[in-house]
């Protein structure tokens, strides 16, 4: 994925994620920092307690290795994203970032639907799903980008 991609997924991540420059706890309570960033046993961070602040370069640096890991898991459901137009591939990789691949495989009907570029059915079947209805303002965001490729 071409580094100004990469870009516009930061942005709408920092939009659909938040970006936060300390430790806090995620809705599941899990450790947490930068644009969704879940603490592990090989970050630095982990141990530090909730509120201990992190620095705006460690946020890039950690969302760079993130957003490499979900160009990788996206790969696992749609092979041939660097293929896809360049808008449709970041929609698909934020979709990534917030279902994990496992989840977004399930989205079948959708899935074809992108790999036949039918833009319009996608876009229906992207919002015929509980997770549309979960992150409302972001299905629909993602929507209109996918509906934009529409003849």
């Amino acid at each position: 994925m071409k580094n100004s991609l990469i870009n516009k997924l930061q942005e709408q991540l920092k939009i659909d994620e938040g970006i936060k420059y300390e430790i806090y706890e995620d809705h599941l309570g899990y450790a947490t920092f930068g644009i969704g960033h879940l603490i592990t046993t090989a970050d630095p961070e982990y141990g530090w307690p909730v509120g201990t602040k992190v620095t705006p370069e460690r946020v890039n640096e950690v969302f760079q290795t993130d957003v490499q890991k979900y160009i990788k898991e996206t790969q696992k459901v749609f092979p041939d994203l660097i293929n896809k137009p360049d808008l449709i591939q970041v929609v698909l990789v934020n979709m990534c970032f917030n279902l994990g691949a496992p989840r977004l495989g399930k989205f079948r009907k959708f899935i074809s639907a992108i790999n036949d570029e039918q833009w319009i059915e996608a876009a229906v079947e992207m919002m015929d799903s509980n997770w549309a209805n979960q992150v409302g303002p972001r299905a629909e965001r993602l929507k209109q980008i996918v509906l934009s490729h529409a003849d």
